[in-house]
């Protein structure tokens, strides 16, 4: 992802660093084909048979609500509104992945990227991430907008093992 992550980035950096973020221009997500790739904390889901969870972004820097608990082999599809005035993203990942990935902007904040596990959304708009968390353990979502996941833009989702049933519900 490291390296990945740096070719987009440098890419964007000598293209002149559109912020597009997979977004239209008119606030929709492309519907370019997703690719599944196995993920520490899953892997891209179906909306077939998939629970929605609806995720409030504002411009306070926190997510509503910013902890989910999920049954492990379970898919989500997140619904994404931005209730802001600025720009917000909800990037799924482990902390690990989060910090490296804020650290890349932070280097390249024009950088243009999309995967499946991450949604780019513009004030009052709204995104979606389709996400299948088929490992258990705890994993975060994030903005990686410069300056928001530093003021602490993030969440925890906690995947309970298929023996281990989650609560079912989430919290601001």
């Amino acid at each position: 992802m490291k390296y990945r992550l740096f070719t987009l980035a440098a890419a964007a950096f000598a293209a002149g660093g559109a912020f597009a973020h997979g977004d239209d221009g008119k606030g929709k997500a492309s519907h370019a084909p997703v690719v599944k790739e196995q993920k520490p904390w899953g892997i891209a889901g179906d909306t077939r048979g998939a629970r929605t969870i609806e995720v409030g972004m504002t411009d306070n820097m926190r997510f509503t609500p910013a902890r989910i608990e999920v049954r492990q082999g379970e898919t989500i599809r997140f619904v994404v509104r931005n209730k802001g005035k600025t720009l917000h993203e909800m990037v799924l990942g482990t902390k690990a992945s989060l910090d490296e990935h804020a650290g890349m902007m932070v280097k390249f904040p024009g950088m243009e990227h999309e995967e499946p596990y991450m949604t780019h959304v513009k004030a009052a708009r709204t995104g979606e991430i389709v996400w299948n968390f088929n490992r258990a353990g705890e994993f975060r979502f994030a903005c990686l907008i410069p300056g928001h996941y530093e003021a602490g833009m993030v969440g925890t989702i906690v995947v309970a093992p298929v023996d281990q049933p989650a609560q079912r519900k989430s919290r601001p």
